[in-house]
């Protein structure tokens, strides 16, 4: 399915609503104001404020939308929840106008301010919420006649699949479920669900099919006596960014948020990947994306005297690039500047120590400071990473870490990130042992996330390089 158009659907029609409700609102109240109540005879006349308010209000109003998370899962939406989300987001954002550009208006008295506030409300709320109802019940409509539909995986073969499988294809009506295949748990090769959809292997196998048939949701239907692999298949799950469901018999075994979804007679219950309130999270991207913007502009020359010592303390690049693995497992290109000698790890990966002699004298100062880690706000810009979160490691010391303490593959639930609470209170790993010392700090912190968190960390990050006290 087309996410990206269907959510540029939504963000075009929440643009011109808006734009349209403030037209028609400031037209409204010339004439119902000035007009009529003050007797001025004035033609309406488009004067700065309306201009103004009509280059901010609508960027406002998307970005209020993008934060209370009404532009994610655009395809999995609900038309009744929907209506109620509107309705309370457009009560607060009119509140906010209202306060800020209404209230120093000229009035008569203050039964006009509730005129103003109900006509804005009803004009906003209206031309927001019938485009969304129609984009919503057109979508709902091509998902229930399988027109258009989710990339689904079962994990099971057995009776159990078997009643999940028709308990959703025998529907009139879908759910939205495509089955693409299915994968064993046991080591079985009979399997009854063959009979109806392809066997795609066991759970070894997981991940590649999940990335080669594109699965948006996974479906665990397992049998009882295959619950022992429950932990390892929520383990490999959580690596990826699929919506995870299981039989309700499950849930007493089940770990993380889990919610009731019974969708057309087959009651299943969902874990939840969210680590945060939806708006917590989407204001910390927000937050992300200005910083680094204010970060990368503002201190350009900083970058460039740091980009000169660089490059005259040693041969070599400035900066330092390397694959990392980030959020749900997927590798990206990391930038630091470079503070050790080039060529440092041409015999193989290798951490570095107070007296390592591949640190550079311009290095040493840099990783003291924290400022080798400053190109990563471009990073951070992209989205591959947060100033918040795990700091990212190679796949190399991954695989080293999980084989003693495999709940590290909890970290990828998150971006990593710039700064994190086991850098602030452990600092530079110097080996294995010591990268899982500091993973105890970063388990914590996903486990309570939330925006105070981040900076409250954030403020131990800047206390720590004022003080030249990093690790």
């Amino acid at each position: 399915m087309k996410t990206k158009q269907q959510t540029i659907l939504y963000l075009v029609f929440d643009f011109l609503s808006s734009a349209i409700a403030w037209t028609l609102f400031f037209i409204f109240r010339k004439y119902y104001f000035e007009i009529n109540k003050l007797g001025l005879q004035l033609s309406v006349i488009i004067d700065d404020k309306y201009f103004f308010g009509l280059a901010i209000i609508p960027v406002c109003w998307l970005l209020l939308y993008y934060i209370t998370g009404q532009y994610k899962d655009v395809f999995r939406k609900s038309r009744l929840k929907e209506f109620g989300q509107t309705l309370l987001i457009t009560i607060i954002g009119v509140l906010f106008i209202f306060f800020v550009l209404i209230l120093d208006d000229t009035i008569l008295n203050y039964k006009n301010y509730y005129t103003s506030f109900i006509v804005l409300l009803g004009l906003h709320f209206t031309l927001t919420y019938i485009p969304r109802f129609i984009i919503t019940s057109r979508t709902i409509h091509k998902l229930r006649n399988r027109i258009i539909g989710f990339n689904t995986l079962i994990i099971g073969g057995n009776d159990k699949a078997i009643h999940i499988y028709n308990a959703f294809n025998n529907k009139p009506k879908s759910a939205g479920n495509i089955f693409c295949g299915f994968i064993n748990v046991n080591g079985d090769s009979d399997f009854p669900l063959a009979k109806h959809i392809p066997h795609l292997g066991n759970v070894a196998s997981l991940k590649s099919v999940i990335q080669e048939k594109k699965i948006s949701e996974v479906i665990i239907a397992i049998e009882s006596s295959e619950k022992n692999e429950l932990e390892k298949i929520i383990g490999l799950l959580e690596e990826t960014n699929v919506v995870i469901k299981a039989i309700p018999d499950l849930y007493d075994i089940l770990t993380g948020t889990v919610k009731m979804s019974s969708i057309y007679g087959a009651p299943l219950i969902q874990i939840s990947h969210q680590l945060m309130l939806a708006w917590q999270e989407n204001l910390k991207r927000l937050i992300d994306v200005i910083t680094s913007v204010i970060i990368l502009t503002l201190f350009s020359p900083v970058y460039l005297i740091l980009a000169i010592g660089v490059k005259l303390s040693s041969k070599g690049p400035v900066f330092y690039k390397h694959e990392r693995i980030g959020r749900y497992g997927k590798p990206f290109i990391i930038y630091k500047f470079r503070s050790m000698i080039d060529g440092a790890e041409q015999n193989g990966p290798e951490l570095s120590s107070k007296t390592d002699s591949r640190i550079t004298k311009f290095g040493k100062f840099l990783r003291k400071m924290r400022l080798d880690e400053l190109p990563q706000f471009y990073n951070v810009l992209i989205g591959d990473m947060s100033l918040v979160g795990p700091r990212p490691e190679r796949k190399y010391y991954i695989d080293q870490i999980v084989k003693k303490a495999p709940h590290y593959i909890h970290l990828l639930k998150v971006r990593p990130g710039i700064t994190s609470w086991g850098q602030v209170k452990f600092g530079y790993a110097e080996n294995v042992d010591e990268m899982i010392e500091r993973l105890n700090f970063d388990i914590i912190y996903i486990e309570n996330m939330s925006l105070y968190v981040d900076f409250k960390i954030l403020i131990y990050t800047v206390k720590t390089v004022l003080e030249a006290s990093g690790k």
